[in-house]
């Protein structure tokens, strides 16, 4: 009889990887509940088992069971939730059928609050990177280059119109973004001198003439 592959979750781990390396296809399986390997290894805190399941084996480190619950939702240790957030990138702010998250259900259940802290902790350096000027994908917004002030202010429709920016000003500032010495002191040094160009007014063309110097 072949062995169960979730008991050697729970009690074996180093067994179920060598039947998984003779038999990859079970990697990715699920019960009938939609429990997996991954949620096993997570909940009995297997952690080397979680890493080769996600990054040898490829199983997606999202995979829901039928409650639409990640692995987050059974851990058991911080361990456990640091490998599936930190190391493997699991989203922790994603809901399950009734539309809680991991924390909001570890918190309704009052149980590991170690990792309802870890947690709470995840929750806060996303508002903290939302108050220093990152997007919800991570993306810094560019830094404002040194010895310019920028002042926010609003126009109305008409004044809108005329101010596109110019296409090729745009795609030379795209270009400079895309370079490894973006955040040099050179890099940073061009960036300043394309905003001043546009600033004093000047036309961008792949063929700018020099403007004649005023004495």
């Amino acid at each position: 009889m072949a062995p169960n592959p979730y008991l050697l979750a729970a009690d074996n781990p180093q067994a179920l990887l060598s039947l998984l390396r003779e038999d990859p296809s079970l990697a990715s399986g699920q019960d009938e509940h939609g429990y997996s390997l991954v949620h096993a290894a997570a909940s009995y805190n297997h952690l080397e088992l979680l890493r080769a399941l996600i990054r040898e084996f490829k199983v997606p480190i999202d995979l829901r069971d039928e409650d639409g619950e990640t692995a987050l939702f059974v851990v058991e240790s911080v361990g456990a939730a640091r490998v599936l957030v930190d190391e493997l990138g699991l989203d922790a702010q994603l809901r399950n059928e009734d539309g809680q998250t991991a924390l909001e259900k570890i918190e309704a259940e009052a149980e590991f609050p170690a990792v309802a802290e870890y947690l709470h902790g995840i929750d806060a350096g996303s508002s903290s990177s939302a108050a220093n000027g990152t997007t919800s994908g991570g993306t810094e917004l560019l830094p404002v280059p040194e010895g310019l002030r920028v002042t926010v202010g609003t126009m109305d429709e008409a004044e809108a119109e005329g101010q596109q920016p110019d296409p090729e000003l745009r795609r030379r500032i795209e270009e400079l973004a895309a370079r490894e010495d973006f955040q040099t002191p050179e890099g940073q040094a061009e960036l300043r001198r394309l905003v001043e160009d546009a600033i004093r007014g000047e036309e961008f063309s792949e063929e700018r003439s020099v403007r004649p110097r005023q004495d």
